[in-house]
């Protein structure tokens, strides 16, 4: 095993310590890691690694969300590892690709974790992606830039997110998770 992988796998150890009621999914990520060698490639039919984004304001009181052009959603920027094993790395310059911030951060520690389907399109059979997000930090320049993948970029409160039934079932529980971790009230 690569040491890249080695290294992830090490990584979801420490996330399942700290979440213990997660260890069925940390199981099921560390079980497709060692499924193959192609995890991190899209070609990969069963499904693939990818990095996200739990991107929070400078003060950590806010997280910027896109609004998703394909999927219709409020979501976290993220995508495709496309080959790097490294998905902080790719949470990192995902991030920068998908809201135009400059100055950001990436913190190495695994904040979440989550295991969707993709439908099928055009070219490409439903298969799972194998979510793993990273907390990024913005600097003091929070201006961003809509891009082709989304219809919007909005700050929003973490409280807000945490609370609004309208956010995706996995983006409040990452708020939940900021909240408890940063000891702030919801």
């Amino acid at each position: 095993m690569p040491s890249d992988f080695s290294q992830l796998l090490a990584h979801l150890e420490v996330y399942a310590s700290r979440w213990p009621d997660e260890a069925a999914s940390v199981l099921t990520f560390s079980e497709f890691l060692r499924s193959d060698s192609a995890v991190f490639e899209r070609r990969f039919l069963p499904g693939h690694f990818t990095g996200s984004a739990w991107l929070v304001s400078a003060d950590g009181a806010r997280v910027l969300l896109m609004h998703h052009r394909k999927l219709g959603l409020w979501l976290q920027p993220g995508g495709h590892a496309d080959g790097d094993a490294d998905l902080a790395r790719v949470a990192l310059r995902e991030a920068q690709e998908e809201t135009g911030v400059v100055g950001l951060r990436v913190e190495n520690e695994i904040f979440d974790i989550d295991r969707h389907r993709i439908p099928a399109r055009a070219n490409e059979p439903d298969h799972w992606h194998y979510d793993v997000r990273y907390v990024v930090r913005a600097g003091e320049d929070e201006r961003f830039v809509v891009n082709e993948e989304s219809q919007a970029l909005a700050w929003r409160l973490v409280a807000e997110v945490a609370a609004g039934s309208k956010f995706d079932a996995s983006l409040r529980r990452m708020a939940h998770k900021w909240v408890a971790r940063n000891d702030v009230g919801a």
